[in-house]
């Protein structure tokens, strides 16, 4: 899988992972449509993800939680807004408590994801991340969320409209230096709360 772009954009609140996969669309749709799949890549490689219910149909619900290696649980949910399966969906994303309930304190993204065929057996992905303010899309930087399949996130990139001398675009910038992800892949991955691996695909 190789990462076209990471996009991190204040002024839009947004940020969009643009990557190609070397799979054909259905195979792809299945890292969102399969829960077993889901557990594989929702996650940083050391917080393995555990998915409590999958529903994958509009107005349903996905809610999971990862564990970190000192054994504690953290909680999170999707509420499904579309789907258009094998090429998209659109969700809210959000924290929950360690009962499953939505945890209010915390922001919500509202994501969309587009798969396109390339031809020749490969797959673009699309995801964009839309957070309510700059407040929320900060907060949830700092705390290393970085939505999607990032393999190899570019530790240089600024977000649009912040100038290299701009008190804000060192921090976010130093969100995206590279560390290395699971044993069974040597590419480099951004520090972050989601990523994902090939051989989950």
């Amino acid at each position: 899988m190789t990462v076209i772009s990471v996009d991190k954009n204040l002024d839009a609140h947004t940020m969009t992972i643009t990557a190609q996969y070397p799979a054909p669309v259905d195979r792809v749709w299945q890292v969102w449509a399969d829960p077993r799949l889901l557990e594989r890549w929702w996650g940083p490689p050391m917080y393995p993800a555990t998915v409590v219910d999958h529903d994958l149909t509009p107005g349903g619900r996905i809610s999971y939680f990862m564990t970190s290696p000192e054994g504690e649980k953290y909680h999170g949910w999707w509420r499904i807004v579309a789907v258009a399966a094998p090429t998209g969906l659109e969700f809210e994303d959000g924290f929950a408590d360690d009962q499953g309930r939505e945890n209010p304190e915390l922001p919500v993204t509202r994501t969309r994801v587009r798969l396109e065929p390339l031809g020749e057996g490969t797959t673009q992905m699309v995801i964009e991340s839309r957070f309510a303010d700059t407040a929320a899309m900060l907060q949830l930087l700092s705390m290393g969320v970085e939505g999607g399949p990032v393999r190899r996130a570019r530790s240089d990139r600024r977000p649009a409209g912040l100038s290299r001398d701009h008190p804000r675009a060192d921090a976010v910038a130093q969100k995206n230096k590279p560390r290395r992800c699971a044993d069974c892949c040597s590419q480099p991955s951004s520090s972050r709360a989601q990523s994902v691996c090939w051989a989950a695909v």
